[in-house]
């Protein structure tokens, strides 16, 4: 049977870190999850206990494409609250998790052949998903220098055609503020290049809001989802706000591609977003091991980390340590029973000298995690 290329793309190495750590578990070893980019804690318990009760009154059978109305109305009210963007419901697309709404959004804006930007180190499936539509991503090296961030250097004379940026940023933690946002966008207009904004970890940040491209430009797509911050990674439920005149275009794709999100997923969020005291309750977990982690990973020996503004995520660079982060990140938990994410996920040139922590589970197995990194160290002489 033939293949096509579309379909040769790359693993994403951290779930064959995760399927490692759970063969050992299935062994009968304790594993401490760093690796994983997700909350611990499950969807908020009224969101929960609101989609029982709708269960008994509704076949929750299909939505329209775009979402529940009531939904979308929410998201936009939350824009007023968290950030003082006036936004229009109708602009707000509710979506299969945010990786849908990449589709969506690749789809919409580009044809096959066209250039897109990303920062490196940078999420992985935008890579993937881009080169599995025919498009080309572009890799673009941020430095320490700039918190790991893209610049209007880094794409100066690239012609782009679009350009994805992060904040927070995963792998690392870090944010872009509002100058930085507005040097972008202003160097994608004057270069004719769509601007897209990944917000999904917005919600969890520590010292400063993070800034939303919309309190830029309407003229930009952005991209959220309930995972993060609502703590409904299986949900699989997120949305996407675009200009007013891409709407209907969204809808077509949406239709055909996914007919729509899950009824279900969809109700939770909308109960999610009320539940502020919960999520705030996380959030006060995640500052704690953050704390954590920025004291306890340079004493262990992992001193060159970027700051992380936002997420949950340390990124290391270990390049004085190795030079073949997977190699390294398996080595971590044959020895020290710990899950790590080798950076080769993130940044193809320089991944094989980074690791990512994340700090997602609860303090408990965070303190626990450190101290077997500080004993592993000590005992491979780093």
């Amino acid at each position: 049977m033939r293949n096509s290329r579309r379909g040769e793309v790359d693993p994403f190495i951290v779930m064959d870190v995760m399927e490692a750590a759970r063969a050992a578990e299935e062994a009968g070893r304790h594993i401490i999850h760093m690796e994983v980019g997700q909350p611990s804690t499950p969807a908020p318990e009224a969101a929960r206990n609101a989609l029982v009760g709708a269960m008994e009154q509704d076949a929750l059978g299909y939505t329209v494409a775009l979402g529940l109305p009531a939904l979308r109305k929410r998201i936009a009210r939350m824009y007023q609250d968290w950030y003082g963007v006036d936004l229009d419901w109708n602009r707000v697309v509710v979506t299969s998790g945010s990786s849908a709404a990449f589709i969506l959004a690749f789809t919409a804006l580009f044809d096959q052949g066209a250039r897109v930007g990303i920062g490196e180190p940078g999420y992985p499936s935008y890579r993937q998903i881009l080169s599995a539509l025919d498009l080309v991503p572009v890799g673009l090296p941020a430095s320490a220098e700039n918190r790991l961030q893209p610049v209007p250097a880094d794409f100066e004379g690239l012609e782009l055609d679009g350009l994805m940026v992060a904040s927070p940023a995963n792998p690392s933690g870090t944010m872009l503020d509002r100058a930085a946002m507005e040097a972008l966008v202003a160097a994608c207009r004057a270069a004719g290049t769509t601007f897209i904004s990944d917000e999904i970890y917005h919600g969890i940040e520590y010292d400063k809001k993070a800034v939303t491209a919309l309190e830029v430009t309407d003229d930009c797509y952005v991209i959220n989802s309930f995972s993060k911050y609502f703590s409904m990674t299986g949900w699989r439920v997120g949305w996407m706000v675009v200009p007013p005149d891409h709407v209907r275009r969204i809808e077509r794709i949406a239709q055909n591609m996914f007919i729509c999100p899950p009824h279900a997923s969809q109700v939770v969020a909308l109960h999610a977003m009320d539940c502020d005291g919960e999520l705030q309750a996380n959030l006060r977990i995640y500052a704690k091991n953050r704390e954590l982690m920025l004291e306890g990973l340079p004493k262990a020996g992992f001193t060159r980390i970027a700051p992380p503004d936002g997420a949950f995520f340390i990124y290391a660079d270990v390049s004085e340590l190795t030079d073949d982060s997977r190699a390294f990140a398996a080595e971590i938990l044959e020895k020290a029973g710990v899950a790590v994410t080798p950076g080769l996920d993130f940044d193809q040139a320089r991944g094989a000298g980074t690791l990512r922590f994340s700090y997602a589970r609860s303090t408990a197995d965070i303190e626990e995690g450190l101290r077997r990194l500080a004993r592993f160290m000590a005992e491979r002489g780093a």
